[in-house]
């Protein structure tokens, strides 16, 4: 049954035929969809923009999978964690003389001969995971509702549940109930399937290929139609709406496989268990930036200069005030939360504002490190937290390494999404010898400190990945692991204040970093002559200025401004930039 005509959010797969089915009745030749769209994409588009219903549609999550059906339309939010290469199917055929069509489906539901009319074609396969450091608040509103519905589905399913059963167990139980996934149980191996399949994954059906860190969290194996490769790079941001497919009667020998009735894959894929890893057959995709992560907010749809300036001076009061009042530091801390790689030249990240917090001690980090770190997380939509030990540095996997075996990206603690933010806390940090583990990761993060580049570790190569990660060190003396872009002695005159902010302050707060943060920026030709006569006098007076310490100089510069919501470098923010840059030097002497 087809179900409501173009049922998108409950019967997607009905949409897509009939739209298929209108195609063919109009005369269409289905070597003509080859790579394109036949109206099916167009209709969803409509439907989810045009129509509005984008906020109906249910976000996959460890929460919402409990109740979530399949065949449905969902909505998965996360980072291109790896690329498992290509995968044929058979994307239209004859059953008798009708053409039908298993595009965004992984089971076909109708029967396929050995038809010459057969039209193969190709999906990418896209492993993707939940963004690392994903803050909690960055939950839609959406979200939260449909968490709390799944919440009430739960409570109520526990109280018909026997006594004996373990929560822990509900996520595997439900998906052990549908048949697909009670045949692939049996003897404790995947039962042949009366059903033909359109597409497999070869390999083994060990769960293991889930790693440690997936197994807190949902990710999800998109499939890509129709997609040009540039389109979707390793460690971007997506919002993939599509087909939600649970089916696990996915045939793992290739030697049983009858080519008639089965896909074809371009290489050999790990078979990730759908229990752990859901398919999710994409209909529409769109890349993601910080502003997607944060609620709607009005007073900054149109930034007006008076608003922008007064969330700037009470983000700038929060900040002196968890940092002791120590108002420089908080100053700096502005700046290096507003920082990002604008351009590339040659090897140089321009842009990046790397932070190092010296004078903190084991006991004075357990209070204004748990500060600062608390309220990164509640600005910043991505956070991470390295607590910089010898044994951390010799045992920690921070770049992410192919296994071959597998055909896995192995992730590591350093594949970030652009715009994540990464605190690491070297007050722990003692005397101790490194191993040849411990030597790789320091230079892993002193080449991510200084040129935003992780290099990734493919067995027999290696490759460097661009990356734009905030870097704050908290640390005793100089950091001489991570050298930032600026150290400053912290100076707190007392104790730091824990205060409640309101959630609106909260998003005003979110929503300033982010838009000011992206605001353009240029300077004026009469201003750039009065910087240039600066700069060269300050190299007069300091001959250890080097040309990083000036690009360093011009960088704060253009933060400055934008701090302020400007475009262009005015007089009045380079001179306050040359004003705490001199109170910055006096502090280090």
């Amino acid at each position: 049954m087809v179900g409501p005509k173009y049922d998108c959010l409950a019967n997607p797969l009905g949409a897509v035929r009939l739209t298929f089915e209108k195609a063919i009745a109009s005369g269409a030749d289905p070597a003509s969809f080859d790579g394109k769209d036949w109206g099916a994409v167009d209709l969803f588009r409509q439907f989810l923009f045009e129509d509005g219903a984008l906020s109906h549609v249910p976000i996959l999550n460890p929460t919402t999978i409990k109740w979530v059906q399949p065949n449905t339309l969902v909505r998965f939010r996360g980072m291109i964690q790896d690329m498992l290469g290509n995968e044929f199917y058979a994307g239209a055929y004859k059953d008798g003389s009708v053409w039908r069509t298993n595009k965004f489906m992984d089971v076909c539901q109708y029967p396929m001969g050995s038809s010459p009319d057969m039209r193969i074609r190709e999906r990418r396969l896209l492993y993707c995971i939940p963004v690392p450091g994903q803050n909690s608040w960055t939950e839609s509103l959406s979200e939260v509702a449909m968490n709390k519905t799944s919440q009430q589905r739960e409570k109520r399913q526990r109280m018909e549940d026997d006594a004996s059963n373990h929560m822990d167990l509900v996520l595997v139980d439900e998906f052990e109930s549908s048949p697909s996934v009670k045949k692939m149980r049996e003897n404790g191996h995947a039962s042949p399937s009366s059903q033909s399949k359109d597409s497999v994954i070869e390999g083994t059906s060990n769960t293991n290929f889930v790693t440690n860190a997936e197994r807190n969290s949902l990710p999800c194996l998109v499939k890509i139609y129709d997609c040009p490769e540039s389109e979707l790079k390793l460690n971007e941001v997506f919002e993939f709406v599509g087909v939600l497919t649970l089916d696990s009667d996915v045939m793992a020998d290739k030697d049983d496989q009858d080519e008639s009735s089965y896909g074809f894959i371009e290489d050999e894929l790990v078979h990730l268990p759908p229990e752990k890893v859901p398919r999710l057959h994409c209909l529409i995709h769109r890349k993601l930036d910080v502003n997607d992560f944060l609620h709607s907010s009005p007073m900054m749809e149109q930034p007006k200069p008076q608003l922008v300036k007064e969330t700037r001076e009470s983000l700038l009061r929060h900040l002196t005030s968890i940092l002791g009042n120590d108002g420089i530091a908080a100053h700096l801390m502005l700046l290096h939360l507003l920082s990002r790689v604008h351009a590339r030249i040659d090897n140089v990240a321009v842009g990046k504002l790397s932070l190092n917090l010296t004078c903190l001690s084991k006991e004075s980090v357990s209070v204004f490190g748990n500060q600062i770190r608390l309220s990164v997380q509640n600005l910043l939509p991505f956070t991470q937290c390295i607590p910089l030990t010898v044994n951390y540095l010799n045992t920690a996997s921070l770049a992410p390494k192919k296994d071959y075996q597998t055909n896995r990206l192995i992730p590591g603690v350093l594949q970030l999404a652009d715009g994540s933010h990464l605190i690491i806390d070297e007050t722990q940090l003692e005397t101790g010898t490194l191993n040849s583990t411990g030597v790789e990761n320091a230079r892993l993060l002193k080449n991510l400190m200084e040129f935003q580049k992780v290099e990734y570790n493919f067995e027999y190569y290696k490759m460097e990945m661009i990356a734009d990660v905030q870097m704050l060190i908290l640390s005793e003396g100089k950091s001489n692991i991570v050298p930032a872009d600026l150290v400053i002695p912290f100076q707190p005159s007392s104790a730091a204040s824990f205060e409640v902010v309101p959630a609106e302050t909260l998003e005003a707060w979110r929503w300033y970093l982010a838009s000011v943060r992206s605001l353009p920026h240029s300077i004026e030709s009469d201003m750039q002559k009065v910087v240039e006569s600066d700069l060269v006098a300050a190299r007069q007076a300091d001959r250890s200025l080097g040309g990083q310490d000036l690009s360093r100089l011009l960088t704060m510069g253009r933060l400055m401004s934008a701090s302020f919501g400007e475009t262009s470098l005015s007089l009045e923010h380079w001179q306050m930039v040359k004003e705490l840059e001199r109170l910055r030097r006096e502090r280090l002497k």
